[in-house]
């Protein structure tokens, strides 16, 4: 590595060319970082006690791509968008100027010596090469010439900005030249041979402010192959897939595909922190061939693109399904729904009506469970390690049963508790898209699509505190009381496109008026249409009628009885009930310590299940948290956890990363004293907390 300070126009001025490689982001300053910049500029250019401004530093692997031509290409690492930013400025300079030939500095100087390598042809002319994305934007401007039809925004906001800047200044063109001249950089060059471009440019953003997860992977990935292999792997793989996302969507969609496609990969259902993908992404790829692994991540992001962009699909109603999910929030389902999309897609493991089946399951599973009052802190964790509950030999039957034996926290609540829930709810203010309930029930078994976004929430007995003394009468003495608890349930609730209209009016005029409940083409309002009184009754009446509709449209999951008989069956498979006598060294001094640890690990919460397998005993909430191997003179303890999750000041764990134990985890410690056991359960809760986090 050699660095040394240099002055950033005679830094451009030598012969060179920077070219910005593919696997960097695109150009991404925004107005406000721009407008520091122009500042810095204008105060250096206006004072001359100051001697120079520090930019920052640029660095680049001092062999580049060609070594033929007399003009050496320079693969920066890190800098781009300054150096990007300052062409913006110095392309604006020149532009503002033209042919005029009065002041000291002229665009035939700022062109020559900064922006052009004048004796070379084709790209190597351009000082400055671009990415793919931002390349012919770049070149446009720094041309003249036609913007290409997809041009980069980014880039030509900053040129419009930095071109009114120069004309609304105030100084003069030698001025700003100047202030352009004071810009100083730190230039760092490395050599491939000696220096880890990788590791150095980790180390210049270890921040973590400046990149996103979606730019160190890609980053990691592109980096580390030759630069025929990176031209080859970007074009084939990588920028579709920024395509497919959308570039401005790019970042914020892929790190939170990377974190569902980790998880999803993940035996264990690890969900990595989604600002800490790319630390989970560098585990992950270990051991394994780069170019496998980035043509499985670009198949499986056309996948997650149809899941967040469901007009992506061609299948109507696999679309119409998505955006049901979607309006309930559900992207905790996209590592279950990656892997199902894989099957119906690519493996015919599923077919098409299997996996629109899993759609309205997991449709109904979540409006359920927000009628019911159900915390969402488990769904994760549910999604997450839902496939291992899935036998795609049987794909539908094991999908309905795994869904309808979820239990305690994590249930799937039966028809009777729906119904009783769902009458009286306050779903007017429930957290989900305004009209997606409404819609629901209108659309039921309708071949003519109502779009009723079109219409309005209204409350049939007004939710007006001041209710006129007609409403007084026919809700009773206690019509405040009646008014409290009925007035945002669904049996109180429709659709009109009169909302203003209809207003706090009695029921009788908003059923008789023009747009009224009788004048109603939509099926919501059919029940309305012969009522002379609206009260208690007949709200209750109205919410039953619509609960029983609920219930054919977020159904229940059905499953015949040999499914049943079938999926109950112990695991093992040989039709046994295995007991904690199966295991033959239970016994005596083990046995004593079991039970002890056992009654402390069931304490922690009363959902807390014990299963019997023939290796081991497990204890799960939503997934094992730790599993118990009796041995002959110990009890050996598998943590579901990464080995630097868990803190254990008594080094007593063991990394059993990628050994191939029994149990689930990486981590794994030994007890063979009562005394031990305090200590035990200081490592088994961290395990427990971490299985039963919020989202």
């Amino acid at each position: 590595m050699k660095a040394s300070e240099a002055k950033l126009l005679e830094f451009l001025a030598l012969r060179k060319q920077l070219v910005i490689p593919i696997y960097q982001r695109t150009y991404s300053w925004t107005r406000p970082q721009c407008q520091q910049l122009w500042n810095d500029i204008l105060r250096v250019a206006t004072d001359s006690t100051i001697p120079a401004h520090f930019l920052g530093s640029v660095v680049y692997i001092q062999e580049g791509i060609y070594h033929a031509s007399s003009t050496q290409q320079m693969l920066v690492i890190d800098g781009q968008q300054r150096l990007t930013t300052v062409s913006l400025i110095l392309i604006a300079l020149a532009n503002v100027i033209g042919d005029d030939e009065s002041n000291g500095i002229n665009r035939d100087t700022i062109n020559d010596y900064y922006l052009f390598n004048r004796q070379m042809k084709a790209e190597l002319r351009y000082k400055l090469m671009l990415t793919r994305s931002d390349k012919d934007t770049y070149i446009a401007l720094i041309e003249g010439g036609d913007l290409p039809t997809q041009s980069s925004h980014r880039l030509l906001d900053n040129f419009k900005f930095f071109v009114e800047a120069v004309k609304g200044s105030g100084l003069s063109y030698d001025a700003i030249f100047e202030g352009l001249s004071k810009l100083l950089i730190v230039d760092v060059s490395l050599n491939r041979e000696y220096d880890n471009p990788q590791l150095i440019f980790e180390s210049l953003n270890s921040t973590g402010l400046d990149l996103s997860q979606a730019d160190l992977i890609r980053n990691y990935v592109l980096m580390g192959l030759s630069p025929e292999v990176q031209q080859e792997t970007y074009l084939k793989y990588w920028y579709p897939m920024e395509e497919r996302f959308g570039h401005t969507e790019y970042v914020t969609l892929f790190d939170r595909f990377m974190r569902d496609y980790l998880t999803m990969k993940s035996e264990a259902g690890t969900i990595p922190n989604i600002d800490e993908v790319y630390v989970d992404f560098k585990k992950f790829i270990l051991g394994k061939h780069v170019l496998d692994v980035v043509a499985d991540i670009a198949l499986y992001s056309q996948y997650y693109v149809r899941l967040a962009l469901p007009h992506r699909n061609t299948d109507r109603t696999i679309e119409q399904l998505l955006e049901n999910i979607n309006a309930l929030k559900v992207d905790v389902a996209y590592p279950l729904l990656l892997e199902a999309f894989d099957d119906f897609e690519r493996h015919k493991t599923l077919s098409r009506d299997g996996f629109i089946e899993i759609l309205q399951i997991i449709e109904s599973y979540v409006f359920r469970r927000a009628i019911v009052g159900i915390p969402t802190n488990s769904m994760n964790k549910t999604f997450a390690t839902f496939k291992r509950s899935i036998n795609k030999n049987d794909y539908s039957n094991s999908v309905r049963f795994a869904f309808a034996n979820l239990d305690s926290y994590r249930r799937f609540p039966k028809d009777d508790e729906f119904r009783s829930e769902f009458v009286m709810k306050d779903v007017y203010n429930l957290r989900l898209r305004r009209n997606y309930l409404m819609s629901k029930l209108e659309n039921h078994q309708r071949k003519e699509f109502v779009d009723t976004d079109e219409y309005t929430i209204e409350h049939i007995l007004p939710q007006n505190p001041n209710l006129s003394r007609e409403w007084q009468i026919m809700l009773g003495d206690n019509w405040k009381e009646v008014q409290s608890r009925y007035v945002h349930t669904i049996g109180n609730l429709t659709l009109t496109g009169y909302n203003p209209e209809l207003s706090d009016r009695v029921f009788t005029e908003k059923r008789d008026m023009k747009g009224g409940f009788r004048d109603s083409p939509l099926r919501i309002n059919q029940s309305l249409r012969d009522l002379v009184r609206w009260g208690i009754q007949e709200i209750s009446d109205r919410a039953q009628e619509l609960a029983s509709l609920a219930l054919q449209i977020w159904s229940y999951p059905e499953i015949d009885e040999n499914t049943l008989q079938k999926y109950r069956e112990p695991a093992n498979g040989k039709g046994e009930h295995l007991t904690l006598d199966h295991f033959e060294y239970l016994n005596g001094n083990t046995r004593e310590i079991f039970d002890a640890l056992r009654v402390r690990i069931l304490n922690l919460d009363p959902t807390i299940r014990e299963e019997v397998k023939k290796l081991y005993i497990a204890y799960k909430t939503t997934t094992n948290f730790v599993d118990v191997i009796p041995q002959k003179s110990r009890l050996r303890l598998t943590l579901n956890l990464r080995f630097d999750e868990i803190n254990d000041p008594q080094a007593k764990c063991r990394d059993v990363t990628g050994m191939g134990r029994w149990g689930n985890g990486d981590v794994e410690f030994g007890i063979s004293t009562l005394s031990e056991i305090d200590y035990a359960m200081f490592l088994v809760r961290q395990s427990y907390m971490k299985h039963t986090d919020e989202d």
